[in-house]
């Protein structure tokens, strides 16, 4: 899989609308499928998406609400039912473990997936592997509640004029990597002489929440900040009595994180318009879209 996007499962917040489904969102990136916060419904939002299940490998949820996990249970069922061979990482609050296992074990099946648990329950680092490194945080919300970063490996990219001007090529390449220098036609190459280093970009979910440092922190930077925004300003008490954000409160968060681009989500079945959302949202931070099932955002390198 070469493809690096964001599709929208759904975009609702705990009651679905006509056109807006429970949240799910999955994030195709490295050879691997991200799908966080699986709502009800999920399976066949990958149906109209016309996207495989099978290319989920890690499956996040932040919280135990049913809008952000009553999708689990169905979707680790059906990638039973796909007969999956590569192992599904699930990383969960670890205070909600006795939910994880009910959604995980609510229906008879004979289960053939591996499942690896991550239950955590501290911030920070989850997870150094070869394509990410997996951090959490905890929100404000009521209960224990992970916002998410997931940050891609820098690698060494090769200039390949110079190597071609300096007739390094094959198994020579490989060895300068290794070595660090090359001793060719009598002259020491030094590595970074034709390479550099290219930073990974970093993505961050911040699910519920009210206004938090930790949201700001885990964003950091990141190239797509996807972030829920329940409520627009004229309804901000309702935002603070449920533990929400507004549009424009999500916007100072991607402002003070300094991030690429900002995606609204998770919104509430009051407002019929996502565009009331994105408005509001510009007037602090420019570069801010809204979530719609079934939309895909490219986030090329």
């Amino acid at each position: 899989m070469s493809v690096r996007d964001l599709i929208i499962l759904g975009s609702s917040s705990q009651q679905p609308t006509r056109k807006r489904n429970h949240g799910a969102y999955l994030f195709r990136w490295n050879e691997e499928g991200l799908l966080f916060d699986p709502g009800e419904g999920t399976q066949r939002q990958f149906i109209y998406a016309n996207i495989a299940p099978p290319v989920v490998n890690r499956i996040f949820v932040s919280h135990f609400h049913g809008d952000h996990c009553l999708g689990l249970g169905s979707m680790l069922m059906r990638l039973n039912l796909d007969k999956v061979t590569h192992p599904i990482h699930c990383y969960y609050p670890a205070s909600g473990k006795k939910y994880f296992d009910r959604l995980r074990y609510g229906t008879i099946y004979h289960e053939t997936i591996e499942v690896i648990e991550h239950p955590i329950s501290k911030a920070g680092v989850v997870e150094e592997g070869e394509n990410f490194r997996i951090e959490a945080a905890f929100l404000e919300h009521g209960v224990d509640n992970l916002a998410w970063r997931v940050t891609e490996s820098d690698r060494r990219k090769f200039d390949k004029e110079k190597l071609k001007r300096l007739k390094i090529m094959g198994p020579q390449v490989k060895k300068l990597q290794e070595e660090g220098s090359l001793i060719v036609e009598g002259r020491l190459v030094q590595l970074d002489e034709v390479s550099w280093i290219r930073k990974g970009d970093a993505i961050a979910v911040v699910s519920d929440t009210r206004m938090c440092r930790s949201a700001v922190e885990i964003a950091k930077g990141a190239k797509i900040l996807l972030c829920e925004s329940t409520y627009l300003e004229e309804h901000r008490d309702l935002a603070e009595k449920h533990h929400h954000l507004t549009a424009r409160q999500a916007a100072k968060i991607a402002k003070e994180a300094g991030v690429e681009k900002l995606i609204l989500t998770h919104f509430s079945a009051r407002y019929l318009y996502v565009q009331d959302f994105v408005r509001e949202a510009r007037e602090l931070f420019s570069n801010t879209e809204a979530a719609e099932d079934l939309k895909v955002f490219a986030f090329p390198r």
